[in-house]
């Protein structure tokens, strides 16, 4: 005879579901100094941004296969890094600028909102969501990422900590990718540093919580975070902390999380956004989240890679 078992129902969180787009669109990530050289910059910016973005719509009608998909768009601005004039002023300049190129900015976030939203450290927990990729043959003497903040796609080149070593001429050992192709693209990526002892993530990991959020794959407790607060049309604040982390500034907006996404960018973001890539490749995500989508995906006929990264696409744009 077994003992039955009592286990509380509050014990182990529910993985709550978000509704969910075919395709989540951004129009940009810019910095400061990108609004800094006025409006121009960003006319410039959605005037090279408009022919791609209609491409992406074509391409995703077509996979659709006749069904209409899912789009909705966004736009993240840097003020964690650097915070330059205030919501009230230049949001409206943004939202003017994306207008006169024909398109239409459906969510605003801020980039300091991929660190904390609403209470919920978000960077935090994806960096405890963190295993790392242990090369084959990997003597385990580098310390491990929670310690260092550095991430790699492969294994480093060995540094010489035995005395004894010196002694000898030392034999150089390139750094190698994992997952090469015959040939290494290797990258060793910079999570966080604690100067000043003070926690700042850097660009490529919040970019990573950013695309983890768009992919609706982002949990605390069970339930979603980074949720769009809806934007009532009044004047927006002078600060920008009284903005919210999310802003669904278009009410009849597609959901802001999608099965897959697609980002708009100048050039200058492709090593960033490789990063991105590394680090998404080793993230354990909430396995409810993915079994969600996994089976709603599937469900509307729209399958998704099993590799995280693979369900982000890029198109890098040449200029400013």
């Amino acid at each position: 005879m077994t003992e039955a078992v009592f286990r509380e129902t509050t014990a182990e969180p529910v993985t709550q579901s978000v509704p969910l787009s075919h395709l989540s669109l951004e129009l940009g990530h810019l910095y400061m100094e990108d609004f800094e050289a006025g409006p121009e910059r960003l006319r410039d910016h959605f005037a090279q941004v408009r022919p791609w973005v209609d491409a992406v719509r074509a391409s995703a009608a077509a996979a659709a296969g006749g069904k209409r998909p899912r789009i909705s768009t966004c736009f993240l601005v840097d003020d964690y890094f650097t915070r330059f004039s205030t919501p009230a002023d230049l949001v409206p300049v943004l939202l003017a600028e994306a207008e006169r190129a024909g398109l239409t900015i459906d969510y605003l976030a801020r980039e300091s909102g991929c660190a904390v939203a609403d209470g919920v450290p978000l960077a935090e927990s994806v960096e405890h969501r963190l295993v790392e990729a242990v090369p084959p043959g990997s003597d385990g003497s580098r310390p491990p990422v929670k310690e260092t903040g550095w991430l790699a796609n492969g294994e480093r080149t060995p540094g010489l900590h035995n005395p004894e070593a010196m002694l000898t001429v030392p034999v150089w050992r390139p750094p190698a990718e994992t997952a090469a192709r015959r040939h290494s693209v290797f990258m060793d990526v910079e999570l966080w540093d604690d100067e000043g002892g003070r926690r700042t993530w850097s660009c490529p990991f919040l970019a990573a919580v950013w695309q983890l959020a768009r992919l609706g794959l982002l949990r605390h407790q069970g339930e979603p975070v980074l949720l769009p607060h809806s934007w009532n049309g009044e004047t927006f604040p002078r600060d920008w902390d009284a903005l919210p982390p999310l802003l669904r500034l278009n009410a009849s907006a597609a959901p802001f999380c999608a099965y897959r996404t697609c980002s708009v960018l100048p050039a200058r973001f492709l090593p960033v956004e490789h990063a991105v890539r590394v680090i998404l490749g080793q993230v354990h995500v909430d396995p409810g989240a993915l079994g969600q989508v996994a089976e709603r995906s599937a469900r509307e006929g729209t399958p998704v890679p099993d590799g995280i990264a693979e369900r982000a696409s890029y198109v890098f744009y040449t200029g400013p």
